[in-house]
């Protein structure tokens, strides 16, 4: 058993720079600090604060959009000073400070205050933490280094809930001594960030010095070809990538308790944990478009089952198929953004990824809403198997020179 784990040891990490394991354990105890808190701030603001319900949903949607938004500002900053650490650091810093912030709170506009808090920090750092991955790890590498991010990630965000369960259970429901605890993950975050590295970045050139402050046209007038369409595509999913609270309530609407919903939902997880590392390393072997289409069409199946079943027991196998899709499309599509991206713009091409795929978001979100309540349940799930389709094959529209979106190119 001993050789059989050093072997696996051996085989999840070679090869990979350590800046790239301490920063998948960073993500590792900041996940499991947010997931501990997450599904206990709308019982925390109905039930101890007595805020109405329609609080929280305006809570959650000021504090999502915030990360979005800062996404493309904290990349754009981190290429124009030329690094990436500083804004690491405080991101995860600013985001323990809001648990704190949380744990005090006696009305709801401080929970807006301290969610807004915890997720600006999510925004400062999310594209320099991936530039960072990308430019620590060698190309070829580069889907296993993101592939073991979202593994790692993801493994806080199994834990962090059902510790978070225990906890309340254990605590007698003291809420506010529970986000006090989940605190010390993420202060653990900060602390492994001690070890990490900014990698050595090549010299920047007279054209790049004089593109200090590029606009938003101009980073995406200075994107390959192929990586333009790899965006166009990603914006027509996720027009239809309705937030996954739908595959719940749409569980719900099949006769799954709430408690079964959301062990569905910790079963989606769980894949998509075991998977994130395998499908990183399929795309450094075989090429990113390929397993990121193959995610696109298991998500369009997905959909389609949740529109066309009427059979409780399927919703089990379709979240665990469900796990499959986002391992096969979340690292790999920031690998291949890394790939393509010009190197003094890599972090301001994820940033502007990360907004406006978090943007459309809520406008999916929101579409969902309107289908599911005014044309019927299946409806949701229709428009989001259509639009993974259509995207896929915007993907395959690729010019025979241009269709092998590799994993050395760089």
């Amino acid at each position: 058993m001993t050789i059989t784990l050093a072997r696996l040891r051996q085989r999840l990490f070679d090869g990979l720079p350590r800046n790239v394991i301490l920063l998948g354990i960073t993500s590792f105890f900041a996940d499991v600090s947010s997931e501990m808190i997450y599904p206990l701030v709308p019982i925390f603001l109905t039930t101890t604060l007595g805020a109405p319900v329609a609080v929280v949903g305006l809570i959650e949607g000021i504090a999502e959009s915030t990360a979005s938004l800062l996404k493309l500002a904290s990349g754009w900053f981190s290429d124009r000073i030329g690094r990436r650490m500083p804004l690491v650091i405080s991101g995860y810093g600013v985001a323990a400070l809001g648990k704190f912030m949380l744990a005090l709170a006696s009305a709801w506009p401080l929970v807006l205050a301290a969610r807004f808090i915890d997720r600006f920090g999510k925004g400062v750092r999310g594209s320099p933490r991936d530039a960072l991955i990308a430019d620590s790890a060698p190309p070829a590498l580069r889907g296993r280094a993101f592939g073991l991010h979202r593994a790692m990630d993801t493994a806080g965000a199994v834990l962090g809930p059902l510790l978070a369960l225990v906890l309340v259970a254990v605590l007698d429901d003291r809420l506010r001594l529970v986000f006090l605890l989940a605190a010390i993950p993420g202060l653990l975050a900060v602390a492994s960030l001690a070890f990490v590295r900014e990698p050595a970045r090549p010299p920047r050139s007279a054209t790049t010095a004089s593109a200090d402050s590029p606009s938003l046209i101009q980073t995406f007038r200075s994107m390959d070809r192929r990586l333009l369409l790899f965006m166009a595509a990603s914006l027509v999913f996720a027009l239809g990538n309705s937030s996954d609270i739908f595959l719940i309530l749409r569980a719900k609407d099949l006769g799954l308790s709430t408690t079964t919903a959301v062990l569905a939902y910790v079963v989606y997880n769980f894949v998509y944990m075991s998977a994130s590392l395998p499908a990183g390393i399929a795309s450094d072997r075989l090429g990113r478009r390929g397993v990121f289409v193959l995610g696109l069409v298991i998500f369009a199946a997905v959909y389609a089952g949740f529109a066309l079943t009427t059979n409780a027991v399927l919703v089990w196998p379709l979240f665990a198929v469900y796990g499959l899709y986002i391992a096969m499309t979340d690292g790999v599509g920031k690998a291949l953004i890394s790939d393509l991206a010009p190197v003094e713009r890599r972090a301001s091409v994820l940033g502007a990824y990360g907004m406006l795929t978090g943007l459309l978001l809520l406008v999916a979100s929101t579409l969902a809403g309107v289908l599911w309540d005014h044309v019927g349940v299946w409806a949701p799930f229709a428009l989001g198997a259509v639009s993974a389709l259509t995207a896929a094959a915007l993907l395959f529209a690729l010019p025979t020179s241009d269709r092998a979106v590799s994993a050395g190119a760089a």
